[in-house]
């Protein structure tokens, strides 16, 4: 048996605690910290994730873990000058896997704060300096260099957690697990999501670009990990909205569609110039452009709100923010089942959906892609469910 002891499980007072393997060891490495029962679920499920992806689409990967459900995942493609500005690294060098956690990063910054990150590559200096700045538990990678293992050693004064992987570890066919005393079991989800799953195209406009492509895998990849009900929005080469745990789906796609409206206002040039007195971190810059975009804030908020700038601005209004967000498209969506009303389409398209992946096999079927029709959106059908719990 091969183990590691734990301080406690999801709480303080389930102790004891451990995660052990019984006939093959470990596959992970502390190597700064002690991570705990959720770090390592966390740990474990965005690997999962940011090794699919490099393995699906060849390119550096990092993902950006919250309980159990990623706050956002990427590929290692570059930034632009306003989206580095917007992920707060518009003054770092960022290579390849930087680029990808910076993009992950940014993806939801306020679910990022304390996250978990995963890397598909051997961490480099240049993404452990992005780290190194940001509020985070922990990082799991299959290596790392000697200068990035300094720097993350470093933080929080050696209790920032980093764990290193074996890339070869395959978990057995089949997992079990407990609930109330009884075991489940049941095959490992082994199903790694591919360009064969955007084969069956329903909707009338049949174009699908390859940057489409590549967003909708990704997106599909990232809901394999995501708790359910789960919908996704991914572009340009990373997740700019998750809907996770919701009961209804309808809820989940306003959810990351509204995650997803923010990604975008945030590059909005009111954002981008934003005056911010000295003094005030980045996590308070998060919550001041994130109350900054509410539709409403108590007075109390409005107060603190206001107190960050040097010169408090003006308000946008909502019919401001519709016309900014009218002109963007090319969104991917994926979802982790059926839609069974046309109302997630609806509220897709006033996120710039223009791309759908789902599993179909709903009663209302011709219905969804009766709306992505008005709307010229293009809709495929994988006929898998990707229900992750």
């Amino acid at each position: 048996m091969d183990e590691i002891k734990l301080r406690y499980g999801c709480n303080p007072h389930q102790a004891p605690a451990r995660v052990y393997t019984v006939d093959r060891p470990l596959p992970i490495t502390v190597l700064s910290g002690a991570p705990g029962y959720i770090n390592l679920c966390d740990a474990l499920n965005a690997w999962q994730l940011v090794k699919e992806l490099k393995g699906s689409l060849g390119l550096p990967a990092a993902a950006c873990f919250k309980h159990v459900s990623p706050a956002g995942a990427a590929l290692g493609l570059p930034l632009s000058e306003d989206l580095k500005k917007s992920c707060f690294v518009d003054d770092l060098e960022l290579t390849p896997l930087a680029s990808a956690y910076a993009r992950a990063r940014g993806a939801d910054r306020m679910s990022a704060f304390g996250d978990w990150a995963a890397l598909s590559d051997i961490c480099d200096e240049a993404t452990a300096r992005i780290l190194k700045r940001e509020v985070s538990d922990g990082v799991i990678a299959p290596g790392f260099t000697p200068e990035a293992l300094a720097i993350l050693k470093a933080k929080r004064d050696g209790k920032y957690h980093v764990i290193q992987i074996d890339p070869s570890y395959e978990a057995p066919e089949l997992e079990s697990r407990e609930i109330f005393g009884i075991t489940f079991e049941q095959r490992r989800n082994s199903l790694v999501p591919d360009f064969a799953m955007l084969d069956r195209i329903v909707s009338a406009k049949k174009e699908l670009p390859e940057a489409a492509k590549r967003d909708l895998l990704l997106a599909e990849i990232t809901l394999k990990y995501t708790q359910s009900n789960s919908v996704c929005f991914a572009f340009e080469g990373q997740v700019i909205g998750v809907g996770a745990g919701q009961q209804s789906r309808i809820h989940c796609t306003r959810l990351a569609g509204s995650k997803a409206d923010k990604w975008f206002l945030r590059q909005h040039p009111a954002v981008l110039g934003m005056r911010f007195k000295a003094g005030v971190g980045r996590a308070e810059r998060n919550n001041a452009i994130d109350q900054y975009l509410e539709e409403w804030l108590s007075p109390a908020e409005e107060k603190l709100w206001a107190n960050n700038y040097e010169v408090v601005p003006a308000r946008m209004s909502l019919e401001e923010k519709r016309t900014y967000l009218a002109a963007k498209s090319g969104v991917a969506l994926a979802s982790d089942a059926f839609f069974p009303f046309r109302d997630n389409i609806d509220r897709a398209k006033a996120s710039g959906v223009s791309y759908v992946l789902q599993p179909g096999g709903s009663v209302r079927d011709d219905l969804v892609i009766e709306a992505c029709d008005a709307y010229g959106m293009v809709m495929c059908f994988t006929g898998v469910r990707l229900f992750h719990h």
